[in-house]
């Protein structure tokens, strides 16, 4: 057996509920990822560090946090961003109905509710950037 061992995906029921609209995966923070064709929509952690925030980030706006709190009680800002409110949202790991809030989550993601999920910002690069360089041929 050659190479590096695979990190365990954490939490990793999510996917399975949301297998029918082929998410992609992206290793981000030290955590897993989830996209739905061109928006985040989750981030899976379970980490040793802070781990409060372990469980579901829900990648939302602060416009969607109060309607979004009625369904997800438990649901709140990631501490480890050091923030008082941030636009992620975690559903907590250690909460008694973390699974099935997560997998209500899946469903909402499933029915296209569009208070979650984020299409990420394009990081600039040389080529992008202001008068940036191109190379030709």
């Amino acid at each position: 057996m050659c190479g590096k061992k695979r990190k365990q995906v954490p939490h990793e029921f999510v996917l399975d509920a949301l297998a029918e609209l082929s998410p992609v995966t992206r290793s981000m923070f030290g955590c897993l990822a989830i996209y739905v064709e061109e928006k985040i929509v989750l981030i899976l952690r379970e980490r040793q560090r802070s781990r409060a925030d372990n469980g579901v980030w829900i990648a939302t706006t602060v416009q969607h946090h109060e309607t979004l709190r009625l369904e997800f009680p438990r649901m709140r800002s990631i501490q480890v961003l050091g923030k008082a409110t941030t636009g992620w949202q975690v559903l907590p790991a250690d909460a008694p109905d973390f699974e099935e809030a997560a997998l209500h989550a899946c469903e909402l993601i499933l029915a296209g509710d569009l208070r979650i999920g984020k299409i990420p910002k394009r990081r600039m690069t040389a080529r992008s950037a202001p008068g940036g360089t191109k190379r030709s041929g």
